[in-house]
């Protein structure tokens, strides 16, 4: 299983849990089929009226794209598919609340989830990092979505400082991205009890609310997706060079966390 459900219907709270605790929550191609039609059958739950999305264990909330995972490319330049570009809840319709609880490294493609959820809460030791241009990559969707969240000059950092810098949960939430901290062992009891208040309001309001949120934003963020696949086509590194970037990963020395 790479990926739980839970339902309570008392509370009208579903609770989606990334489990690949041994990969630090990357997604592979399982999990990210089984994100989309999690969200897809949430649409469909009339029982189910808020959401928390989270990951297994303490050590991460997900890492991203599992680096295990080979992914065909269609020849023509013009077009690129991206595994993950379906795994969040927005682009699947639905509309429901949804509430992320960061526990741990959260990096990469953990942006797809976050970028996606209504608001985050996150353990006091979660961190925030985006490794891409460390190994030769262009961060497109995962710097759009960050941009849309953090201040300007907060978000470019992160994006390009890659593997250097890590954004403590203290600081991404003294600049927005994070709404609330709180102790490990209280971070889905947190959630919980946020998710639970938005499922005892009417329905019909909440979802409403999520989506005139979403439309002070959306067109801006379809138009920056929309330039992702050209920017990664001419920016990425060949396969084979970030893998070699990849393998030396260990030589690094720690990343700063501030």
């Amino acid at each position: 299983m790479t990926l739980r459900v839970e339902r309570d219907k008392a509370t009208g709270v579903a609770v989606v849990t990334l489990d690949r605790q041994h990969r630090h929550n990357a997604v592979d191609l399982a999990t990210a089929a089984a994100l989309g039609e999690a969200w897809r059958e949430l649409r469909f739950a009339e029982e189910v009226r808020a959401v928390v999305i989270t990951g297994a264990g303490t050590a991460a909330f997900c890492t991203g794209i599992d680096r295990g995972v080979d992914v065909p490319q269609p020849a023509s330049p013009y077009s690129a598919d991206d595994p993950l570009i379906a795994i969040g809840p927005k682009s699947c319709d639905l509309w429901k609340p949804v509430i992320a609880a960061v526990n741990g490294m959260a990096c990469g493609g953990a942006f797809y989830l976050l970028g996606e959820s209504e608001f985050l809460i996150a353990s006091e030791t979660a961190t925030f990092f985006d490794p891409h241009t460390t190994y030769g990559m262009v961060s497109a969707y995962e710097a759009v979505y960050m941009a849309q969240r953090m201040p300007f000059g907060e978000a470019a950092r992160m994006s390009l400082m890659g593997t250097a810098e890590r954004l403590s949960a203290r600081r991404a939430h003294e600049i927005g991205l994070v709404s609330e901290l709180a102790e490990p062992d209280g971070l889905l009891p947190a959630a919980l009890r946020a998710a639970q208040t938005l499922a005892g309001f009417p329905t019909e309001a909440v979802q409403g609310t999520v989506r005139a949120l979403w439309s002070a934003k959306q067109a801006a963020l379809q138009q920056a997706l929309a330039q992702a696949p050209a920017l990664i086509a001419l920016g990425n590194l060949p396969p084979e060079r970030q893998a070699g970037l990849f393998a030396g990963r260990r030589a690094a020395p720690e990343p700063r966390v501030r």
